[in-house]
């Protein structure tokens, strides 16, 4: 079992501090440099914005990116079970012609 260790990351120049295992440490911190550069373009957009709104909008633009992944997801899995499936029954079709001894 892992110990949760504090990690520091910058957003937005604030820094946070996040308990997180030794495993996980590098995608966080990977994660984090990837939210401060989302929330920095988004705020570039309009420097009036308040920090809250930048990050929802960052979070929704995520949330947005992570549901298409999972959709196409999806429809990968669905193609590739029609597939298996043409594929099982024609293999059925092919065995079924073979001579039994």
């Amino acid at each position: 079992m892992s110990v949760n260790k504090p990690v520091n990351v910058r957003i937005l120049d604030r820094e946070y501090t996040i308990g997180v295992s030794a495993e996980e440490q590098s995608s966080l911190t990977a994660a984090a440099q990837l939210l401060d550069s989302r929330m920095r373009e988004i705020r570039n957009e309009n420097r009036m914005m308040t920090m809250d709104r930048v990050a929802i909008l960052a979070a929704l633009n995520f949330v947005h990116e992570l549901q298409q992944l999972r959709d196409e997801y999806e429809n990968r899995e669905r193609e590739a079970t029609r597939t298996l499936e043409t594929l099982n029954h024609q293999l059925d079709r092919a065995l079924m012609r073979l001579p039994r001894d």
